[in-house]
C-alpha cells in the first residue's frame, strides 16, 4: 500500500510504477480501477486518428441554411456544438454551440438570425496528436471540440473532449446514445437506404429474426463479435465492412470492444 500513501500525498508515480500496480492482484484495486488506470496510459500512446468521429459521420450546418432547417438538425442529433461550414466539408467556418441559437427559439425575429455572427473559432488539430497533448489543450483552451484535418488539410472528422474522457473512464451515456433495451431499431435513412442502429451485443439468431436473413451464429454469438471476425481485428470507429448481405458501419467503438454499429442492406 505504499505507492497508494504516495499518491495520496501527491508523489508522482513512474509509468513503469504504475503498469505493475495494474498487474497487481485485486488487493489493491478493483477491476474499474485497474481500467481506467490502463486508460491513463494508452491515452499517452493514442492518436487522435484512432478514436475520433470520421468525416462521413459528423453533423454539420451549412452557413447558408435557414433557422427553421438548422432547428431540427439540432434537435434530431442531441448535440450541443456543430460544426458550420462553406462551400463543402473542407470548409469549417466554426463552430455552431446549440445554446446560442436556442436563445432565439420563439422570438420573431429568429428567421433573421444570422448564423455566422453566432460561430465560435474552431480548433484544428492533425490526425496524429496525441490524446494526452490534446487533452491539455482541451483544458488550457476551455474548447470541448477540434476538428481533425488529414495531411493535406481535408477535415478527417473531429474529436470531442468527451471523446478522450471515453477513453480513460469507458463510455458516458447520456440521455441521446441509443436505449440499452432497444438492441436494433431503425436509424434514419442514409444515401437513400433504410438504415438501422444495432448494438455489438445483438445475439446473431436475434439479428437472423428482425432483417429475416441466416447469417451464420456457429463460431460467434454477437454481431460485433462477427463484424470483428470478418475484419480480423477490432475496427475504428466509422470503418465499414460488407458481408452476408449487408453494410456494417462502426458508430461507437473503443480499444476493447464495438458497442454499436449502422447496418444497412448492400443490395437495396
Amino acid at each position: 500500500m505504499t505507492r497508494i500513501k504516495r499518491a495520496i500525498k501527491g508523489e508522482p508515480w513512474s509509468r513503469e510504477e504504475i503498469q505493475n500496480l495494474i498487474n497487481q492482484s485485486e488487493a489493491e484495486l478493483d477491476a474499474d480501477e485497474k481500467n481506467m488506470l490502463a486508460g491513463v496510459l494508452e491515452v499517452s500512446e493514442t492518436q487522435v486518428r484512432d478514436v475520433m468521429v470520421p468525416r462521413s459521420q459528423m453533423v454539420v450546418i451549412d452557413i447558408e441554411q435557414p433557422f427553421d432547417e438548422v432547428l431540427p438538425t439540432i434537435v434530431e442529433s442531441g448535440h450541443s456544438r456543430f460544426p458550420v461550414t462553406g462551400e463543402d466539408r473542407d470548409e469549417v467556418l466554426g463552430i455552431l454551440l446549440a445554446k446560442d441559437l436556442l436563445r432565439y427559439f420563439g422570438r420573431a425575429e429568429a428567421r433573421d438570425v444570422p448564423i455566422r455572427k453566432l460561430l465560435r473559432p474552431a480548433a484544428v488539430i492533425p490526425e496524429s496528436k496525441r490524446l494526452n497533448a490534446l487533452l491539455k489543450e482541451f483544458r488550457a483552451s476551455h474548447n470541448h471540440m477540434a476538428i481533425v484535418v488529414d495531411e493535406y488539410g481535408g477535415v478527417a472528422g473531429l474529436l470531442t473532449i468527451e471523446d478522450v474522457l471515453e477513453e480513460i473512464v469507458g463510455d458516458i451515456d447520456d440521455e441521446h446514445d441509443p436505449e440499452e433495451a432497444a438492441f436494433i431499431r431503425p436509424d434514419s435513412d442514409r444515401n437513400g437506404k433504410p438504415s438501422y442502429a444495432v448494438r455489438a451485443l445483438t445475439r446473431i439468431e436475434d439479428f437472423n429474426e428482425y432483417f429475416e436473413c441466416a447469417l451464420d451464429d456457429e463460431e460467434y454469438d454477437t454481431i460485433g463479435g462477427l463484424v470483428m471476425h470478418e475484419l480480423g481485428r477490432l475496427p475504428r470507429r466509422g470503418e465499414k465492412i460488407e458481408f452476408g448481405g449487408f453494410e456494417f458501419a462502426v458508430i461507437k467503438a473503443d480499444k476493447r470492444r464495438i458497442d454499436s454499429l449502422q447496418v444497412q442492406r448492400s443490395d437495396s
